[in-house]
């Protein structure tokens, strides 16, 4: 069988079209590399390459402020250098952060999501009062007047005690909690747990912090049986009973009365 041979003649303008076709890729290549740069450097001198406006959501307890603060975003980052994880990462460092997350809408706009922690309470120290929160820490800001927003814990000191704390009112209903004007450390010799209560409605409640979640929810039953104008104390801390602040001044002065006969 023989061979077709075919001249150089005839293979010339193949190469010819084969290398034509070849450099107009590569020019092509070039020129869409040129633009690309062109269009970069265009877009980094151009105010869409920084953030345009910063808009913030989620946040009741911390201001817009300082958390855009926080997050070290100003309308003078360049957008594609924008850390999101070292940003989420400084806004948790707020105690009322829960979590956060920031987002980048098209071409330069910045939204900044946050949950914060629950305000469960409030807690007094070194005079000044702060919001507690349902992770034990207390808020950064302080409050001119301690009204409302659950119960104020006084006299506790020491992150253990209040965690405790923190972890009993968390598991305590929402009514029950708001109806708890103050709560007092006061421990015995008896109960280096012991507490004291003072309800919204009068009534003075003495009970333990290992227990108080559980017996704290029999309240409003409690309340319903005793006569609304006969205020006392009810001690939940072994049993469960309650004594008008009208027998116990009347035990007090009997026992007055004794000491004096003697």
């Amino acid at each position: 069988m023989t061979r077709k041979v075919v001249s150089i003649e005839d293979r010339i303008p193949k190469l010819k079209e084969r290398r034509k076709r070849k450099e107009n890729r590569r020019l092509i290549l070039i020129l869409l590399l040129f633009f690309f740069i062109i269009i970069i450097i265009a877009y980094f001198q151009s105010p869409l390459s920084k953030v345009g406006s910063i808009t913030v959501k989620g946040n009741t307890s911390v201001t817009n402020e300082v958390i855009i603060e926080k997050s070290g975003i100003t309308e003078k980052t360049i957008v594609l250098n924008i850390d999101k994880g070292e940003a989420q990462a400084s806004l948790t460092e707020l105690p009322e952060i829960k979590s956060t997350h920031i987002h980048v809408q098209f071409p330069n706009k910045v939204l900044i999501s946050v949950e914060e922690f629950e305000r469960i309470g409030l807690i007094e120290e070194n005079g000044d009062i702060y919001p507690l929160l349902e992770s034990g820490e207390r808020a950064s800001n302080k409050l001119s007047v301690g009204k409302g927003g659950g119960p104020l814990l006084r006299e506790f000191s020491g992150h253990e005690l209040i965690q405790m704390a923190t972890d009993q009112l968390v598991q305590i209903p929402f009514e029950i909690r708001n109806a708890i004007s103050e709560i007092v450390y006061s421990p015995s010799k008896t109960d280096q747990y012991r507490v004291v209560l003072y309800m919204n409605d009068g009534f003075e409640v003495h009970a333990t912090l290992r227990t108080l979640a559980d017996k704290i929810k029999y309240y409003p039953s409690v309340i319903k049986q005793l006569d609304p104008k006969q205020k006392g104390i009810i001690d939940l801390e072994v049993g469960m009973f309650f004594k008008s602040y009208q027998s116990i001044l009347q035990d007090e002065i009997n026992q007055s009365g004794d000491g004096n006969e003697e």
